[in-house]
């Protein structure tokens, strides 16, 4: 892990776990899974998780702790807890260190600019790519201390994302077998007008706190 002189923090060669960021999810209560959001909705968010080494986890940590420890010092109309309650990493089953980094899709109803994107050659990648689980990453991300007075710890604000080698996407499998009938090289040309004539959606890319415009690390 490095910490830029701004006090960005880039994790370098670290694999991607299930990273949603091409668009906005939240989880769903009702369905029981993640779905796509717009950004303005409650949970709306881009993020992703990281697999990263021990030895990287234990400067995440003590960089956290820094950070939880000046913050609580700062502030003098709250009291803090001694420790953090929370982290940006955690372990899994496999006894792997994960990561986790994460951007709202709006702060106090600004609608935010995506992460950005960026291949190995520090090119932008196209518009609705999806970064695959398993692929090797750098993850560039700005540590921040909270406490709402019933919880406190630290979280990592997703700034961007480079692709060093993405991962091939894993095959869904299916129940069906071959037979006869509809062949898909038969199928009519899909019909590309818009029925509605809705105008297009403006984007917004409101200034917020730890604004993306800082210069990229990759």
């Amino acid at each position: 892990m490095k910490v830029l002189p701004n006090g960005d923090v880039l994790f370098e060669n670290v694999k991607a776990l299930y990273p949603r960021l091409d668009k906005c999810y939240r989880f769903d209560s009702i369905e029981n899974k993640t779905v796509p959001a717009q950004p303005t909705e409650d949970g709306a968010a881009y993020e992703i998780s990281f697999e990263m080494e021990k030895s990287v986890c234990a400067e995440l940590h003590k960089h956290a702790l820094k950070i939880y420890t000046e913050s609580a010092a700062a502030d003098t109309k709250r009291k803090w807890k001694t420790e953090p309650m929370y982290m940006p990493y955690k372990s899994n089953e496999e006894g792997n260190y994960v990561g986790k980094a994460k951007l709202k899709g709006a702060y106090s109803g600004d609608v935010t600019r995506p992460p950005l994107q960026k291949d190995a050659e520090r090119k932008d990648v196209p518009e609705g790519f999806q970064l695959t689980t398993g692929s090797t990453v750098n993850v560039w991300g700005k540590l921040f201390a909270y406490n709402t007075g019933a919880v406190s710890g630290v979280a990592l604000r997703l700034k961007g994302v480079q692709v060093i080698e993405l991962a091939e996407r894993d095959a869904v499998d299916d129940p069906f077998s071959a037979t006869s009938g509809f062949s898909a090289s038969n199928a009519p040309a899909a019909d590309t007008s818009d029925p509605f004539g809705l105008p297009p959606v403006p984007t917004s890319t409101p200034s917020i706190d730890d604004s993306l415009d800082d210069a990229i690390p990759f």
